[in-house]
């Protein structure tokens, strides 16, 4: 018979490395919006989702009208990150998730330096 003890539970992401942490939701089932604090003028957020069951859910940055989904798995825990570096992450916001009531999901939003860009040219 299988095990079914689950060793680690579905927790939210942890923030990049010199990242702050602006917000974060614990294991949640269904639609939630999770408020994140204001940063620095300059400075990126970075949304970081994951998500186990089956179903996709939609994460929507407001006020920067940025979403994207998420592709969910049961057997699995699927995870992404998104990191945003546009005018207006400065301010605080929502992040508002809609999932389906079987797919469990957490959340973490960070704020740190924007990524640098490679302009060397190389292709």
């Amino acid at each position: 018979m299988p095990s079914t003890t689950r060793p680690s539970p579905l927790k939210p992401p942890e923030p990049d490395p010199g990242a702050s942490l602006a917000g974060r939701r614990k294991v949640t089932a269904g639609n939630a919006v999770v408020p994140y604090s204001k940063g620095r003028k300059g400075d990126a957020l970075t949304v970081s989702v994951s998500c186990q069951g089956q179903g996709k859910i939609t994460v929507a940055v407001r006020p920067v009208h940025v979403s994207f989904p998420l592709e969910c798995d049961t057997g699995q825990v699927s995870t992404i990150s998104n990191h945003l570096a546009l005018s207006g992450v400065e301010r605080g916001g929502v992040v508002a998730v809609e999932a389906p009531q079987d797919v469990r999901w957490s959340l973490t939003v960070g704020r740190g330096a924007p990524a640098k860009t490679d302009s060397s040219g190389d292709d």
